[in-house]
């Protein structure tokens, strides 16, 4: 039995919260939150005390960090947990800054940093990835990557969220690399902003496509927008030398219902947090693997790299051309 400290009881942190309660192996002991009410919240709920962060680190008998507090805490409250000798499972993306993530990487080489690209653990994307690297399709030519949210988030958020590369894409650009299978050398990305011109006063954007190029030519196409009109669309298409792999939607159920009008399924899963719960399960599982001596399929290099194409994406689609690696 493992005792986590948890740090951020927001949405994503009482998300993680509820994952390790119910995880047999993991017991939730301290909740941090600047926000008390926050904080106390979750703690009864959970059965965890709040205490402080200098309090949780200090703390001998803790010996796993949770990380999901906001995006500009991320790489400094990883840095004090591992430096304090926690494992630590950290909220992507570890910075917002790749200068100042690339600078820290020294401190984290070979210390148990787990981050959370949930979307590899997603049993959908798993199952076509085994395939893929089966080789059902033959030798991996071309990539569609599809993320449209159902609606686009607050300006508020928006303004603190370092934009839409490295708030939203920076997934697919995870995803794009794990399937893949090889570095990426070149970015183009075009973007506008057609769904809230609020978005755009707010200096970012909220429709895109990205295309990455890999040195051997494989080719990857990210198509992003934060406004999908039918839904939370998560796709994945994968194009061989020998035939397709595709993980379509998920739905609400599996019920259609046909009349003469035509066929009908049930619509989307509409949030992420439903889209994506069986892979936040499997994260948590996974961590508590780490803390059990397992190395973390997805360490701060990953994250570093995703951040190297987030920021690639933003200066092609500045300057309308492509960035090489």
């Amino acid at each position: 039995m493992y005792n986590l400290a948890l740090i951020g009881a927001g949405r994503i942190g009482r998300i993680h919260a509820a994952n390790a309660k119910a995880h047999p192996g993991l017991t939730l002991m301290a909740i941090v939150d600047p926000v008390a009410a926050a904080a106390e919240s979750l703690a009864a709920e959970t059965g965890a005390r709040v205490t402080s962060l200098d309090a949780a680190l200090s703390d001998p008998a803790i010996a796993g960090v949770i990380v999901a507090s906001s995006t500009d805490t991320h790489l400094d409250y990883a840095g004090r947990a591992i430096a304090a000798g926690k494992a630590v499972f950290c909220e992507k993306p570890i910075d917002l800054n790749l200068g100042r993530a690339r600078g820290a990487a020294g401190d984290f080489a070979g210390k148990p940093l787990f981050l959370g690209f949930n979307r590899r653990f997603d049993p959908n994307f798993q199952a076509l990835k085994a395939r893929l690297d089966a080789g059902e399709v033959g030798a991996l030519e071309t990539l569609h990557i599809t993320s449209h949210d159902p609606s686009p988030p607050p300006v508020s958020y928006v303004k603190v969220s370092g934009g839409l590369f490295k708030d939203m894409a920076i997934h697919d650009f995870d995803m794009a690399r794990w399937m893949l299978g090889e570095p990426v050398a070149q970015v183009f990305a075009s973007a506008s902003c057609l769904v809230d011109p609020a978005i755009g006063e707010a200096g970012d954007v909220d429709t895109a496509k990205i295309l990455l190029k890999t040195a051997s030519g494989r080719i990857c196409m990210i198509s992003n927008s934060r406004r999908s009109g039918y839904g939370y669309d998560q796709r994945i298409e994968a194009f061989g030398s020998a035939g397709m792999l595709q993980a379509a939607n998920v739905t609400e159920s599996t019920v259609q219902v046909w009349t003469e009008a035509g066929a009908a399924s049930a619509p989307f899963q509409n949030f992420f947090l439903d889209r994506y719960a069986a892979a936040y399960v499997a994260e948590m599982a996974h961590f508590a693997e780490i803390l059990g001596g397992a190395t973390p399929a997805i360490g701060y290099e990953d994250g570093v790299e995703a951040l190297v194409l987030a920021e690639a994406a933003g200066e092609s689609a500045r300057k309308g051309a492509v960035v090489t690696l």
